[in-house]
């Protein structure tokens, strides 16, 4: 056995370095109550956001969490993908951008190069007293590499092997999320009417796929638990797209409506989403779901006659005069000169509305502060909890160790 090995296989059931051991020692140590997933042993073999945001999951439920990076790359390419604003000063040699940063809090960082024999052993020695794999190749991809599922349950039988793909273990394209937004539907439906189809700018359909993937592991690990058994699990992007198109599919596919660009609007209520400017110039939304909050909202507006106007007097027929609805609507929420007063008025009588916030605002909310991760040396925000649930049997998450560098466990 190699020397590199050797030095994992000797601290128990996944290999990792022995100072980084002692880190996951301690954490697990010092909560009230361990963590749900105390003991898990979990084996990266992804990149990029998908794959490493369950796994940063299943880190902040307990999990052990490795991540074999590439050493022919220098590791997961967000290593690179940095901001204008990361580029402009500070430490430009930092190989964590704020990109890697969103998912990859609580994991040792170990580069292998899997093409190599020595490489290939270490990641196999690792499978071996690992619980689970995390992994997102091209389907062919992994075989070559002998890191397929099949290859890895002859080492492991228990081993549960979750896996993210594009399009499905039976087409060898790449997934990549602006093309899925595009061929699922989402892009074709996003924009403001007469422009152009518009991408989202959070890669949203790796975070479903990831949340798929998810779900898929918490099934297997229940599998297990009764039967002893492995098992594989697949998500591909596209898949996981279309089935999360929901009420906009299902428009398609019983009413066979073909959804447009609508800008914030909803297809079937209004005034929901639509942006509205109040006299300070800033922005506000509604959300206005039934006939009963509709009259509330014309009461703060003061145009109690748009309830008495047959056009607007029922959902239905004020989706039907859109137009018309929200331009009243725009007219009387421009006479108001304070939108936060405007919005308190709203919340007294139980009318949903919210003000449209910058980045900054957001991380004023309280809701928000909470999914933070916090550097405890250097006293600064290190990224995002993918656990946002509370669970009345596990007093507090464990605490995250920062993003490692690449190799840093090597």
């Amino acid at each position: 056995m190699n020397m590199f090995v050797s030095k994992f296989v000797t601290l128990g059931r996944i290999g990792i370095h022995p100072t980084c051991w002692q880190q996951f020692v301690h954490r697990s140590e010092t909560t009230a109550k361990a963590p749900i997933l105390n003991g898990l042993t979990v084996l990266e073999l992804s990149s990029v956001l998908a794959g490493p945001s369950v796994s940063q999951f299943l880190s902040e439920l307990g999990a052990s969490v490795v991540k074999i990076e590439n050493k022919q790359t220098r590791g997961d390419v967000t290593r690179t993908w940095k901001l204008k604003t990361e580029t402009n000063g500070g430490n430009n040699n930092d190989d964590r951008t704020a990109y890697f940063h969103c998912c990859n809090s609580g994991k040792q960082s170990i580069a292998v190069d899997v093409t190599k024999m020595a490489g290939l052993d270490i990641v196999h020695r690792l499978v071996e007293r690992s619980d689970m794999v995390v992994a997102s190749y091209k389907p062919g991809d992994a075989e070559k590499l002998q890191l397929d599922y099949n290859t890895l349950r002859e080492l492991n039988p228990s081993l549960i092997y979750a896996c993210i793909s594009g399009y499905g273990q039976d087409d060898s394209r790449a997934g990549y999320d602006a093309v899925i937004q595009a061929e699922a539907g989402f892009q074709y439906m996003n924009g403001s009417p007469g422009s152009l189809p518009c991408k989202m700018p959070v890669a949203l359909m790796d975070v479903l796929a990831a949340h798929h993937l998810k779900e898929g592991i918490l099934t297997s690990l229940l599998h297990r638990e009764r039967t002893g058994e492995g098992s594989f699990v697949q998500v591909s992007l596209i898949k996981a797209a279309v089935s999360s198109l929901a009420n906009q599919a299902t428009g398609y596919l019983i009413a066979n409506s073909i959804p447009e660009t609508q800008g914030s609007e909803h297809p079937s209520i209004c005034p929901y989403g639509t942006v509205f400017q109040t006299g300070d110039g800033r922005f506000i939304v509604f959300a206005v779901g039934t006939d009963s909050q509709f009259l509330r909202l014309c009461k703060i507006l003061d145009c109690q006659e748009m309830t008495t106007d047959e056009r607007f007097q029922t959902n239905a027929s004020r989706v039907k005069n859109r137009d018309e609805c929200t331009s009243w609507l725009q007219q009387k929420v421009a006479e108001l000169q304070d939108r936060d007063e405007l919005l308190n008025r709203l919340v007294s009588v139980k009318v949903p509305a919210a003000g449209v916030n910058a980045m900054d605002e957001v991380f004023a909310m309280p809701q928000a502060r909470e999914v933070v991760l916090s550097d405890s040396v250097l006293r600064k925000p290190s990224g995002l909890r993918q656990v946002a649930f509370d669970m009345s049997f596990m007093e507090q998450l464990p605490n995250m160790t920062v993003p490692p560098h690449y190799g840093a466990s090597t």
